[in-house]
């Protein structure tokens, strides 16, 4: 191999080491690069992500919750109750040969006993008072009626405003159980009187909470 040989070849490869360096380098570059990117997307682990609700998922697990309540069975049940005592008490006006449309009251007094009211005769008024007391049918549906009716009231402006105005009644939310099996009208009624009397008055008076419950016959109140 002459002189001249061995220079051009070794030109060449000095040449082909330049051109081929920077290519290198950028793929050295290109890899630390990746590694870097890779380390800054790498997720974090289960641990690390900690799922705090928002209000708006809680709002919607009440209105779902609530939703499944049973509202049209409560309403028969205290139907049932609503129509004896409204066929008692007329059939007490009709006993006495009273107006059909006499408006009469009942309520229980601090001792339990019916008390009946009205622009009624007092003999007459005294005589279905003392009638309504010894029918056990009837004070007992009153006594169910006092406490399931409010409770129901109660429940079902609660959920027509939910529906129209997408509004969540806190005390709702309170008495309604997780477990549907423990949605029974008895179930809610309990908790909700159990509220009623150990929280203070102002949310159930904004809730509409009744005072001494009252059964009015042929009267708007």
């Amino acid at each position: 191999m002459s002189l001249l040989t061995s220079l051009i070849q070794a030109s060449t490869r000095f040449q082909q080491s330049l051109e081929n360096r920077p290519a290198a380098n950028g793929t050295e570059q290109q890899r630390a690069t990746g590694t870097g990117n890779t380390e800054a997307t790498q997720p974090t682990s289960p641990g690390d992500d900690r799922f705090t609700p928002s209000g708006d998922s809680i709002d919607d697990a009440n209105r779902l919750k609530s939703q499944k309540l049973p509202l049209s069975d409560y309403k028969q049940t205290v139907g049932q109750d609503l129509a004896f005592i409204r066929e008692t008490l007329r059939h007490k006006l009709a006993e006495y040969n009273l107006n059909p449309a006499t408006a009469v009251s009942v309520n229980k007094s601090e001792s339990g006993e019916i008390e009946v009211g009205g622009k009624l005769p007092e003999e007459t008024r005294a005589q279905i008072e003392k009638d309504l007391n010894v029918n056990k049918n009837f004070s007992d549906a009153f006594s169910r009626l006092s406490v399931n009716e409010p409770t129901l009231h109660f429940m079902d402006n609660a959920l027509k405003l939910n529906q129209a105005y997408g509004v969540n009644n806190s005390l709702l939310d309170t008495i309604i159980s997780e477990n549907q099996q423990f949605n029974g009208l008895q179930d809610l009624v309990h908790r909700y009187d159990t509220l009623r009397r150990s929280a203070p008055s102002a949310p159930f008076e904004a809730s509409g909470n009744r005072g001494a419950y009252a059964f009015n016959l042929n009267t708007r109140a």
